[in-house]
C-alpha cells in the first residue's frame, strides 16, 4: 500500500481514513491482464522505510526472487511529489533512469491524481508502473511466480490454509497495520481515542492466539506472519511516541515481543529491516505530526537479538523448505543491530 507522497497526513477534526484505490492491474502465468511473469522485466521499487513495501521485500526474499525481479530502494524520505532515488549515484535509479518514482506513474497514466506509492512494480522495458496493489502484489509472488522460487521456497500461502490467512489478515490490517496510523493521524481526541482502544483490544487478541502457537496460522512462517511483523518491528521506534500508541512498548508485551523477535531472527525478516530509514521516514516527513523534524536517537536496539525462548512452541519456520541464504542486498550495518 504504500506511504503516501504528500505534505499533510493529520485528518483535521475527525478520523484518518486511507485511500485504498489502487492501480489494480496484475502480473500473472496467462499475462491475462497484458504483463505475463517475464524474470527479468519487472523491478520492483519500495522504500526501506515503508512497512507496507517492507513485506514485498521480504516475500520477495523469502522466496529467493532477487534475480527474476530487481528492486530499486529510494531514499526514506520524499515530499510532497513523491519518493526519490536519492540513494543511487546521480539521484537517478540505475536501472530506470528516473529520478522519482512519479515517473513511472505518470508514463502511464499522465496526470495521475490518486497517491503514488510504494511498493509499485514497474515494467522495465516502457518505463511505465504496472501495479501498486500491496496487498495483491504480495500474494502473486507466492502464486503466480512459482516458476522462479528458489529450491526450498517456504510455502506463504499455501492453499489449504488461505482461508484462515486471508480472515487473519483482514483484521491485522484493519485494527493493526492501519490502526497505528489511524492513532497517529487522528484529528481529535474522540478519533484517537476509538483508535487506540482498537488497536491494543487487537494486540490484546493475538497475544491470546500466539501464547500457544508459534506462528499467526498453522506451524510455518505464512504471509500472515511477515505483515504482521512490519508493523511490530516499527512499534517502539515509531508508533510508540510518534503515533502515539503508548499503553505499552512492544518490549513490554512478552508474548508479541518474544514473537516479533523469533521473526526478526529468522532469515528473511530482520534483515531487511533498516531502523534509521525507518526512523528518518516518520520522524521527518510527517511535519505536521513532529514539526521540528528531530529524530529520536533511541531506543537502543541490541534487545532483538536476545533468546526469545519460542522454539519451545514448536512450528518448523519454513515448513519443509530451507531458509535464504544471505541477503544479497544487505542493510547497511550501522542501521541494524544484525552483524
Amino acid at each position: 500500500m504504500g506511504e503516501e507522497a504528500g505534505g499533510k497526513y493529520v485528518e483535521p477534526g475527525g478520523e484518518f481514513t486511507r485511500d485504498q484505490r489502487y492501480i489494480a492491474t496484475r502480473i500473472t502465468m496467462d499475462g491475462r491482464d497484458g504483463y505475463p511473469v517475464e524474470p527479468g522485466r519487472y523491478r520492483l521499487a519500495v522504500s526501506r522505510a515503508c512497512p507496507w513495501a517492507n513485506r514485498l521485500i521480504i516475500v520477495r526474499r523469502l522466496l529467493g526472487l532477487e534475480d527474476a525481479i530487481s528492486m530499486a530502494v529510494a531514499g526514506p524520505t520524499h515530499d510532497a511529489r513523491s519518493w526519490t532515488f536519492d540513494l543511487d549515484p546521480g539521484g537517478r535509479d540505475r536501472v530506470l533512469g528516473i529520478e522519482r518514482i512519479q515517473e513511472a506513474y505518470f508514463k502511464r497514466f499522465p496526470g495521475y491524481e490518486r497517491g503514488i506509492t510504494v511498493p509499485a512494480i514497474v515494467d522495465v522495458p516502457t518505463g511505465q508502473v504496472v501495479t501498486n496493489d500491496y496487498a495483491q502484489m504480495s500474494l502473486d509472488l507466492s502464486t503466480e511466480w512459482t516458476a522462479y522460487h528458489r529450491d526450498g521456497a517456504p510455502q506463504l500461502y499455501p492453499e489449504h490454509l488461505r482461508a484462515q490467512i486471508d480472515e487473519v489478515n483482514d483484521v491485522v490490517f484493519a485494527d493493526v497495520n492501519n490502526g497505528v496510523y489511524r492513532c497517529g493521524f487522528a484529528g481529535n481526541q474522540e478519533a484517537y481515542d476509538k483508535a487506540y482502544h482498537r488497536l491494543f483490544d487487537r494486540l490484546d487478541w493475538l497475544t491470546a492466539r500466539l501464547t500457544d502457537q508459534r506462528y499467526l496460522v498453522g506451524d510455518t512462517i505464512t504471509e500472515a506472519d511477515v505483515r504482521l511483523f512490519t508493523t511490530l518491528v516499527r512499534f517502539d521506534p515509531v508508533y510508540h511516541g510518534h503515533f502515539k500508541c503508548n499503553r505499552q512498548k512492544l518490549s513490554e508485551m512478552p508474548v508479541l515481543w518474544a514473537y516479533a523477535r523469533d521473526l526478526f531472527q529468522t532469515p528473511g525478516f530482520g534483515d531487511t529491516i533498516d531502523f534509521d530509514h525507518i526512523k528518518r521516514h516518520y520522524y521527518e516527513v510527517h511535519r505536521d505530526i513532529n514539526p521540528t523534524g528531530v529524530v529520536p536517537l533511541g531506543p537502543d536496539l541490541s534487545n532483538w537479538l536476545t533468546p526469545h525462548g519460542r522454539e519451545a512452541l514448536g512450528g518448523r519456520p519454513f515448513g519443509d523448505g530451507t531458509p535464504p541464504p544471505p541477503p544479497a542486498e544487505p542493510v547497511d550495518p550501522a542501521h541494524t543491530p544484525l552483524r
